[in-house]
């Protein structure tokens, strides 16, 4: 596919996630002794639709990226996103949040939380275009496309921190891979809780609506405060978690 793409003002080339950078958090090593290093999924990062946009991107701190995952088996696993944690928050204990929407496709979002090597809690959320799918702070992330379709998706995150992906890639991969006899658990866990299902966080009040693309916030981008100050809005992940 192309390494290309044109959004407003901009040309943004492809970061490419190649199979073998996922080599440890892949299911079916047997698969993977014979698999070519293919490409399997496509990240354009910093994006924006003119200079006055980015500047008030810049100055609240945030990025705008898309990400393109086309339609694939692992072996017997779905094709899916490395996964990654965020860091804290400078002076705090609470960790970056993000936010998704779909834009084309449908995308399965395996959002976990640990302690240590424990892990306290597991939430699936199945997004199709138009949704919305906050990540709640602490949690790692893991999307998925068990679709026959390609998945387009965007995201807007503070731009002041690198993702962390050791942890998941050392346990080698998320809580569950998802197969295609369905979810199964990766041993190298320990005491996993069962799957909770979640809806999209589509809430008006924050301005993610279904179906409105999200790039709109940048004209009301005080609403995305949340993903640079997140110890301020406790009340929305206690929401997003079902408490």
């Amino acid at each position: 596919m192309t390494l290309k793409l044109n959004f407003g003002d901009i040309v943004r080339s492809a970061d490419v996630r190649m199979l073998h950078d996922m080599y440890d958090v892949i299911y079916d090593k047997n698969w993977l002794k014979s698999a070519k290093n293919i490409e399997l999924y496509y990240m354009y990062r910093d994006l924006y639709r003119s200079q006055a946009d980015l500047k008030i991107i810049k100055e609240h701190n945030l990025r705008y990226d898309i990400t393109i995952i086309p339609p694939s088996m692992l072996g017997r696993e779905y094709i899916k996103t490395a996964g990654h944690y965020h860091p804290e928050v400078p002076g705090t204990d609470m960790s970056y949040t993000e936010v998704y929407q779909v834009l084309e496709g449908k995308a399965t979002y395996l959002l976990q939380k640990i302690n240590g090597r424990k892990v306290v809690d597991v939430v699936v959320v199945k997004a199709e275009a138009g949704d919305n799918v906050i990540v709640p702070p602490g949690y790692g992330h893991i999307t998925i496309n068990e679709s026959s379709a390609v998945l387009k998706m965007a995201n807007w995150v503070c731009r002041d921190f690198s993702s962390v992906y050791d942890p998941i890639k050392e346990l080698m991969g998320g809580v569950y891979y998802l197969l295609d006899t369905g979810f199964i658990k990766n041993p190298k866990y320990e005491d996993v809780p069962v799957i909770r299902n979640l809806k999209p966080a589509n809430y008006s009040d924050f301005g993610f609506v279904k179906g409105k693309d999200m790039y709109e916030l940048v004209n009301d981008i005080g609403k995305l405060r949340f993903l640079t100050a997140p110890q301020d809005f406790s009340h929305l992940f206690d929401r997003i978690l079902g408490k």
